[in-house]
């Protein structure tokens, strides 16, 4: 594990310390958890936006999934 030095504002630390007590942590500790909440809810962002140009450059055509009405089952038949 590496130390890494960072600037925040003394209200974000104040906060921080408030969380890290309430979840029975450290500082260290919650901070590199919501960094990688952080990275993966980019990830996901990213993601969601990769699809979103896929179906932007090759829409859902209407007849795209007909041929499965005939086979699907709903539960209520």
């Amino acid at each position: 594990m590496r130390v890494v030095q960072m600037t925040l504002d003394d209200e974000l630390v104040v906060a921080v310390d408030e969380a890290a007590v309430d979840l029975h942590t450290s500082r260290s500790a919650f901070t590199r958890e919501a960094l990688k909440a952080a990275l993966a809810a980019l990830a996901i962002r990213r993601e969601e936006e990769r699809q979103r140009r896929g179906y932007q450059a090759a829409p859902v055509q209407a007849d795209e999934f007909g041929a499965w009405d005939a086979v699907q089952s709903w539960g209520d038949e």
